[in-house]
């Protein structure tokens, strides 16, 4: 039979329980303290989740405070609506249902996420990568929400292609020209006068056209590189499904696809529905 004597009197904490609770309560409190002054939260992506430890996650994020629902689901849609139209995120955004429950579906050529009313997130690539930040972001009750504008689309090729600056070209062909110009004007001279024992009109004329040839190569390297980015950006659009109204295979399908509503707009102002049209 066990001694009563060795039972505890009560069973009311103890000290030292009290200062474990608080010491711990203390120590999340700093790391929270210390996440908030290390990681930018306005501009949180996916560089920055991958950087986070398990502990610093926990600190930042309270369970208890996420915003869940169809509350958060429109939180997503409205920042991804503003970071699509920031040309930040680059996919169709989608409202879909599936056994009656909504999801928020985005994809691109090179992957695609689905996001639950609980929170989580599904899928692969690069869409993936992009999403997962959002809605931790816009789970949490302190986050402001972006204002996307009321019409958000894809951007047409030939706005990707004037990405490097039109104008910055016609520069750089004025001041290319401009060295050439000095260059042959100096050989000329130094050619007309005669005089050859000075050599400096000629280097540095020399050094004047080499200069403009360069930047002319840098003009059209620019120009090339336009042409090859807005070939690819056709080519991604065409893997997107938006010409022929189609996913791409390896997006899921949903039982309510028939009723799918999109939430972006193609290149063409038509709104980008792969599904149920």
């Amino acid at each position: 039979m066990p001694d009563s004597s060795s039972a505890p009197a009560d069973d009311s904490p103890s000290p030292d329980a009290d200062t474990d609770a608080s010491v711990s309560e203390d120590e999340l409190a700093a790391l929270r303290q210390a996440v908030e002054s290390k990681y930018d939260f306005d501009n949180f992506g996916p560089a920055d989740m991958a950087k986070m430890t398990a502990e610093e996650w926990e600190a930042a994020f309270d369970p208890d405070s996420w915003i869940v629902g169809e509350a958060l689901l429109d939180r997503v849609e409205q920042e991804l609506r503003y970071r699509i139209a920031i040309r930040e995120v680059f996919a169709v955004l989608e409202r879909v249902t599936e056994n009656g429950d909504p999801r928020i579906l985005a994809y691109s050529d090179e992957g695609y996420a689905v996001v639950y009313p609980d929170g989580s997130v599904e899928g692969e690539g690069t869409v993936l990568r992009d999403v997962k930040p959002t809605v931790a972001l816009c789970s949490m009750d302190d986050f402001d929400v972006n204002d996307a504008p009321e019409t958000v689309r894809l951007p047409e090729p030939e706005e990707v292609a004037q990405g490097t600056g039109d104008f910055g070209n016609r520069m750089l062909q004025i001041v290319a020209f401009g060295q050439l110009l000095g260059g042959v004007a100096l050989i000329g001279a130094w050619i007309y006068l005669g005089d050859y024992k000075e050599i400096i009109a000629p280097v540095v004329g020399i050094g004047f056209i080499l200069v403009g040839i360069f930047l002319f190569v840098v003009v059209a390297n620019a120009r090339l590189s336009d042409r090859f980015r807005a070939e690819e950006y056709r080519n991604r659009l065409r893997a997107m499904g938006v010409e022929d109204g189609s996913r791409p295979e390896f997006v899921p399908t949903f039982d309510g696809d028939e009723t799918v509503q999109p939430l972006v707009e193609g290149p063409n102002s038509e709104p980008l529905s792969s599904e149920g049209q």
